[in-house]
């Protein structure tokens, strides 16, 4: 068995994962309320998510048209950790600051992408039928 981490409470068993859910949850609620990037992504999925129930014909479909949307929130919390940590250490300028910025913007970018490819793909194959 390993020493317990100084910066890390010694949580075991259900008192664990009951911890790590309540962590969970204000991640969440941080992200919701001081990252407008989150906010918006949010509310274009609760816009998405009736278009996607019509427009998924199978639960394999569904599951690609959510996950996709699922993801650009799941890395939208990544890229704001990153940046919260960045501005953390330092406000002032730095090149390998604001390259771990762009990187994690760069990944958001990417994840909406997927959501283009995704939805668009399924879309076009709607149309053309």
């Amino acid at each position: 068995m390993t020493e317990p981490s100084i910066n890390k409470p010694d949580h075991r068993g259900l008192t664990h994962v009951l911890k790590a859910f309540q962590y969970s949850v204000q991640g969440l609620r941080a992200a919701f309320r001081y990252e407008e990037a989150f906010r918006l992504e949010l509310l274009a999925c609760l816009f998405m998510i009736p278009f996607g129930l019509w427009l998924g014909r199978s639960a394999v479909e569904h599951a690609l048209l959510f996950s996709s949307l699922l993801l650009v929130l799941i890395v939208e919390l990544v890229n704001s950790a990153i940046e919260a940590i960045v501005d953390r250490i330092s406000v002032e300028q730095h090149q390998l600051s604001g390259r771990a910025k762009d990187i994690g913007s760069a990944a958001v970018f990417l994840s909406l992408f997927y959501v283009a490819v995704v939805w668009g793909g399924l879309l076009l194959g709607r149309l053309v039928e």
